[in-house]
């Protein structure tokens, strides 16, 4: 695959390109020969679908900014496995294991899998893992490592030194008793190991030193600042990564901005600018409520990818990243197609603002189209209660002859994914509803010119038999009460009856082109349809 980008990119206005242009704007006011972008994970659970969606996004604003200028960048996957865990997870084993553990840091935690040599080594690899198979250009890190490497330490000292300054930056977000005990560092317990967060009666930077008395026995302890035995609080945490690691660029959820701004003034504290950012919207469920995975509200990325392929979910993720999106199942057909028309779009023309140039590095893969889009295969699915892919493979031979898994790549992905997602979803809420007069006369003089047209519709090339059969659709609509006044003042044919070919017909709300819809199942099997509706004469049993 080449890439083969527009000439003048710097005129692109699509929104990775903006992100990249800021970048380019920060490196040439700061004199840096390369960018460094960041994304930041809580190893306390497992990846999740915000995580691909991080990660894309980055990828794509970090794939735009090389393409404007040239220069080399890396992008981090940082986890914070030195956090203390704060509570166990629903969604592993051993929890009375993990129970005893609170409060330590995850990669000091044992294993509750048994497959690692701690909680956060496991969740590290799942991570790592969940990247890889995306394929995903990046180098991991972890907080646990850094920490101890000393990779920190001349932030962590340079903190100390600016402590009271940063203090002042938090101080005033806290409630009283916060307060009084507030410091940016947090001690790690020589004993317990547990993460202690409480107040410093001293903190010693030249000589490497927090003083702080565990309350629970009053013991004072002297702890080095250096060296992994100790870590930054979480705002301040954030700031000390930006500052030490000198972070380009970061996008962040919409609940983090207030600790985006703070992290940002603690980083000016230390001595550096903060990375440019980007806040992106939250997910939201069915109701339109936030998605959390606490509450198992929302729709995991396995689950997105038993229904459809991964460039759909990137689809999905690249649209409108700074408005807030119903993430729920109903979501997938409208991307898949939405991906599938982007893409064939690629295939005419390199442009820049298209999804597809993003999701796919500027050119169009090599396999085929597929000849139908995937809110037909999943209607031909319904009609045919296609529980075996060969049941839609036999409409789509005769319909595309030639057509096969093999000469047709992404078609049989899509055929996998709406078996499943017929399985799922549309089998279990299927409803026939009874044909009102006026809609069975409408259906009848449709039957009738499938009749009438079936020899010279049937010797049509496909995209010129659905064209004119759409066209018989329309014609038998033309009654009342379909009929509806257009704009330029010509009578048209109002929603309504299409609606009822769906509700009547397909035994649900919404559907495809109905006239590509037939000419891929068939006129026969249409005929076969409309003579079924036209017969019920009282509501099914749900």
């Amino acid at each position: 695959m080449t890439t083969n980008p527009p000439v003048d990119l710097s005129a692109v206005k699509a929104w990775p390109f903006e992100e990249a242009r800021k970048v380019a704007a920060r490196l040439a006011k700061s004199g840096k020969g390369s960018a460094l972008f960041e994304t930041g994970y809580g190893p306390s659970g497992l990846p999740h679908i915000g995580t691909f969606g991080e990660v894309a996004r980055t990828s794509w604003v970090r794939r735009a900014f090389t393409l404007l200028t040239g220069l080399p960048s890396r992008l981090i996957a940082f986890s914070d496995d030195m956090d203390g865990l704060r509570k166990v997870p629903d969604n592993v084993p051993n929890k009375e294991m993990l129970a005893q553990h609170l409060g330590r840091s995850v990669t000091a935690i044992p294993d509750p899998f048994g497959t690692h040599e701690s909680f956060g080594h496991h969740n590290n690899a799942r991570l790592r893992a969940f990247l890889d198979a995306f394929g995903f250009d990046y180098e991991f890190a972890s907080s646990t490592d850094y920490y101890r490497s000393g990779r920190f330490d001349d932030a962590l000292i340079r903190m100390a030194e600016r402590h009271d300054a940063v203090r002042d930056v938090i101080l005033p977000t806290l409630g009283p008793d916060r307060r009084a005990t507030y410091s940016p560092f947090l001690p790690i317990h020589p004993k317990t190991g547990v993460v202690m967060q409480v107040p410093m009666e001293e903190v010693r930077p030249a000589e490497d030193l927090l003083i702080w008395r565990d309350p629970a026995d009053g013991t004072r302890h002297a702890t080095r600042i250096t060296g992994g035995h100790c870590k930054a609080q979480w705002k301040a945490d954030w700031a000390l990564r930006w500052y030490a690691l000198g972070v380009d660029y970061e996008m962040s959820g919409k609940d983090l901005i207030d600790s985006v701004r703070l992290s940002s003034a603690i980083c000016r504290v230390l001595g550096a600018d903060p990375p440019e950012a980007f806040t992106y919207e939250h997910f939201l469920d069915e109701q339109g409520q936030k998605i959390s995975k606490s509450k198992g509200n929302g729709l995991t990325i396995d689950e997105w990818l038993r229904y459809a392929p991964a460039e759909s979910l990137s689809q999905y993720m690249y649209n409108q990243p700074q408005r807030a999106k119903r993430l729920f199942f109903d979501q997938i057909p409208r991307a898949v197609d939405e991906y599938l028309q982007h893409r064939a779009r690629l295939r005419v023309a390199p442009d820049a603002t298209n999804p597809a140039w993003h999701i796919h590095g500027g050119a169009a893969p090599n396999d085929p189209e597929p000849p139908v889009s995937f809110t037909m295969l999943l209607n031909l699915a319904s009609v045919v209660n296609a529980d075996d892919p060969q049941i839609l493979w036999g409409f789509l031979a005769r319909y595309a002859p030639g057509t096969t898994p093999a000469t047709q790549p992404m078609l049989g992905k899509l055929v996998e994914h709406a078996v499943h997602y017929y399985r799922d979803f549309v089998a279990p809420t299927k409803r026939f509803r009874i044909p009102t007069a006026p809609e069975r006369e409408a259906l009848a003089a449709l039957m009738a010119a499938l009749r009438d047209r079936a020899p010279d519709l049937e010797a049509m090339p496909p995209e010129d038999r659905a064209k004119a059969i759409q066209d018989l659709v329309y014609d038998a609509g033309r009654r009342e009460p379909f009929l509806q006044a257009n704009k330029d003042g010509t009578t048209g044919v109002s929603r309504a009856w299409f609606n009822a070919l769906y509700q009547v017909l397909l035994g649900q709300e919404e559907g495809p082109r109905f006239g590509g819809f037939v000419a891929l199942y068939g006129i026969a099997g249409t005929i076969g349809l409309i003579e079924t509706a036209l017969a019920r004469t009282e509501q099914p049993a749900a």
